[in-house]
């Protein structure tokens, strides 16, 4: 049973990456503006996304803390982050930021069989990210995502 005011018992609070070099997934996602959390540290860094958080922690330390084996760097993709903008051009601007900053374009801005703009870049340890523009979206002012009726 969940309280309606919490939310389902399953939602995301946290999505925590397992890094391979933390200092410098750290750079990567300062230079693309994310600011830390006062509670990052030299083993952690955290970053508040407006109700939740999204974290860095050493890959191996992460299997530890979970119990599993270490997936080696660059062994597939599992799942992909996502980013919906709320401009068309937002989409290059971000990709080309991310670029800037260390990332790899995976995947160039194009158009999606869904409609709208979209295009894919990789993080220094390999991670997914989708930079989308969806015009069935709508984003708030918190950037939080509301499907169009």
């Amino acid at each position: 049973m969940t309280d309606s005011k919490a939310g389902p018992d399953f939602s995301i609070s946290f999505v925590t990456l397992g890094v391979m070099d933390l200092a410098r997934s750290r750079a990567f996602y300062g230079a693309l503006g994310f600011v830390e959390n006062s509670r990052s540290n030299d083993q952690v860094v955290f970053y508040d996304l407006g109700g939740q958080v999204f974290a860095l922690f050493p890959r191996t330390a992460l299997a530890e803390d979970a119990g599993v084996a270490a997936a080696p760097p660059g062994s597939g993709i599992g799942f992909s982050l996502a980013r919906n903008v709320s401009k068309e051009s937002d989409v290059q601007r971000l990709l080309d930021r991310a670029e800037k900053a260390g990332g790899r374009i995976t995947q160039e801005a194009s158009s999606p069989p869904w409609g709208g703009l979209r295009g894919y870049f990789a993080d220094p340890d390999g991670f997914a990210w989708e930079i989308t523009w969806n015009p069935g979206i709508e984003l708030d002012v918190d950037g939080r995502v509301f499907f169009k009726d």
